[in-house]
């Protein structure tokens, strides 16, 4: 008999039988933008493109502030306004292809952002001034392609694909949920190892948890075009082919163990 024949069934007899702990289904349906949450330059111009998971542009111009940077974002949603909400036991995986051009400098990327922080921490950044590909921050291990051994620069202008895919194991000490990131450019397909969470400060949980992305989360994509001092400069962050997966959150061994028992 071939097992493969039978994951249909059993995947909707468990979603049945366990609704609300076998599967981890956030509603995403949509994605949601969101300008100037870094504000030093309130004088630019923007242009937003939102054509759901096909394409989001975001593009500022005439960034001739001193200071730092403007940042914007988007974020996955399951009602176009508001951001969905990704809990500790939500395996999932999300990409797209990013693209960062413009007369200016500045980093974009993929995003998976703590409760304490949903709209800035945890990224997958591309740096257009260093080159530096790295992940950083929130509750996000710390990884950089552009180090050894895959040593990938990135250029401004050209296009990469980045994945991120998350699972939540056992969230505990000895389980904890783990995380891989994924590169693709032009000289190929480089993946980090899977990384363990660490442990979460234990006066905030309950409700946060410890071992996970530490609820409730966000995840997306977001633009920071660092300001012109004193030259205007315009900034564009390009995101393509948008994807978004949810993975069942696996179950007891002995409630697997019934429900294939069904099919011998």
């Amino acid at each position: 008999m071939n097992p493969k024949r039978y994951i249909g069934s059993t995947l909707a007899l468990a979603a049945l039988c366990f609704a609300g702990t076998a599967f981890a289904l956030p509603t995403v349906n949509s994605i949601m933008t969101e300008t100037r949450i870094f504000n030093t330059c309130p004088s630019t111009s923007i242009a937003v493109i939102d054509a759901e998971f096909a394409l989001i542009d975001i593009y500022e111009s005439n960034n001739d502030c001193f200071g730092f940077a403007n940042r914007h974002a988007w974020s996955f949603s399951g009602d176009n306004t508001t951001m969905a909400q990704f809990n500790n036991n939500d395996g999932f995986l999300f990409c797209a292809t990013v693209t960062g051009s413009g007369t200016g400098d500045g980093e974009l990327g993929l995003r998976l952002s703590p409760w304490w922080s949903q709209n800035v921490d945890g990224t997958f950044m591309l740096n257009t001034r260093s080159g530096e590909i790295a992940i950083f921050g929130g509750r996000l291990p710390f990884y950089r392609f552009s180090d050894p051994p895959h040593s990938q620069p990135y250029v401004k202008g050209t296009t990469v694909r980045l994945q991120i895919e998350y699972h939540p194991n056992g969230l505990s000490a000895v389980s904890p949920g783990t995380i891989q990131y994924s590169l693709t450019n032009a000289n190929g397909f480089f993946q980090s190892p899977v990384l363990p969470f660490d442990e979460g400060n234990t006066a905030e949980d309950p409700p946060h948890g410890l071992w996970g992305i530490l609820q409730p989360s966000t995840a997306g994509g977001y633009v920071q075009g660092y300001n012109g001092q004193g030259t205007p400069v315009d900034f564009r962050g390009t995101f393509a082919n948008i994807c978004y997966e949810a993975f069942p959150v696996p179950a007891a061994p002995t409630t697997w163990g019934r429900l294939k028992s069904d099919y011998r």
